[in-house]
């Protein structure tokens, strides 16, 4: 499970924090979703390489616990970069992180590699796609989806032939051919990956860059070597995914989870999202609270208005306060007669008596433990800092 990249395109949000750590639905993490996904699929040896603020995502790991992973043997296994020799190092892309692990996957000596992104929102039994991968005797098997053209360049286009055969790969191409997409769920026969990673690197570092592998990731030499073997397919999700990574999905994600007919399904008694959180008391919702089409985390205060919004553990929302198609995460305050409109605030941050956040257009963001002072303004699609005043 790969959880290293900065995630800068979410701003402020991963400032002081990793992106698979973001909070997600009120009482989840972005992680959250693959763990319980690995945890349904009956998967017990899970290892998370991380690298950027690490620290926010091994506190919320918590030994593997909510997921059934800690155990005395195999279970959550947290992967660190590190410094000493010629397989160490800062990691260049996910290509070059499994490939400075080698020495440490060859030891396990796996069949099959299921190499997975930390931070999309999804549910998938990998079990599934497993099974399939091994059926067609594959090489690499790559989970897609369809999105809407326009959006397609975000990501690694594939083309495929009437037996679900990889027959074309593009990343993240200028002018994408189509909205098929890999979703960065991968499985991988162990040791073709490994060994066409070693013939990769051996070609970059015939460039002379050193101890650095030339490598960066599956999508920039990996896979359109492996498509080109002929053994490369694709395994349709027709269910829902998102690629929460920028600043506007991550705001849609949430907008999509409101009203009746949310496309992911959080209360599936089949499919639990497990994590890690301190208890909470239950909310409370006052007498003078207004409520429409949203989502309260326990140890919550409602006085005001709240629509179509998500609400993380302990906000507080005043008297005469409004909140509409906003997020608030994790101990939010919102004071009297106060407005946030389409707008991200960050953990602990606090909207003074009277002050105005956001409004229509663009998303506004307000970085953790901000205050917005009384009666002033934070105009749509501003980004305030961490701490800022």
């Amino acid at each position: 499970m790969l959880a290293g990249g900065e995630g800068g395109r979410l701003d402020v949000l991963t400032e002081e924090r990793a992106k698979p750590a973001i909070p997600f639905g009120g009482v989840y993490r972005l992680i959250d979703f693959v763990l319980s996904n690995c945890l349904h699929s009956g998967l017990a040896d899970v290892w998370v390489i991380q690298q950027y603020q690490a620290h926010s995502l091994t506190e919320h790991l918590a030994n593997g616990r909510p997921w059934d992973l800690d155990r005395t043997f195999g279970g959550l296994r947290v992967v660190q970069p590190y410094l000493g020799r010629s397989e160490s190092g800062w990691y260049r892309g996910n290509a070059d992180a499994i490939y400075r692990n080698t020495t440490e996957i060859e030891l396990f000596a796996p069949d099959v590699l299921l190499v997975l992104s930390a931070d999309h929102v999804y549910k998938l039994d990998y079990a599934k796609v497993i099974s399939r991968h091994l059926e067609r005797g594959a090489e690499a098997t790559l989970v897609t989806t369809e999105v809407p053209l326009e959006e397609a360049s975000r990501f690694g286009t594939v083309e495929v032939d009437g037996e679900g055969r990889v027959t074309d790969f593009a990343y993240k191409p200028d002018e994408p051919k189509s909205g098929l997409v890999t979703t960065e769920v991968f499985v991988y026969d162990a040791a073709r990956l490994l060994e066409t990673l070693e013939e990769l690197a051996a070609e970059g570092e015939g460039d002379g860059e050193d101890e650095e592998s030339g490598l960066s990731d599956f999508g920039d030499e990996l896979l359109p070597q492996l498509v080109e073997r002929g053994k490369t397919y694709e395994y349709r999700l027709d269910g829902y995914w998102k690629d929460v990574g920028t600043v506007e999905a991550y705001w849609e994600a949430h907008m999509e989870l409101l009203g009746g007919e949310s496309p992911l399904h959080l209360e599936d008694p089949e499919w639990p999202i497990q994590s890690w959180s301190v208890q909470r008391p239950p909310a409370r919702i006052e007498a003078s609270a207004e409520i429409a089409d949203s989502l309260v985390s326990p140890g919550s205060v409602v006085r005001g208005r709240v629509e179509r919004s998500v609400l993380g553990r302990g906000v507080v929302v005043e008297e005469g306060a409004e909140v509409r198609e906003s997020i608030l995460l994790e101990g939010v305050v919102v004071a009297r007669n106060a407005s946030v409109e389409r707008a991200v605030l960050d953990v602990e941050v606090e909207v003074g008596e009277g002050a105005r956040v956001g409004g229509g257009g663009e998303i506004t963001l307000v970085g953790q433990h901000a205050r917005v002072e009384a009666g002033t303004t934070v105009e749509p699609g501003a980004r305030v800092a961490r701490g800022e005043a």
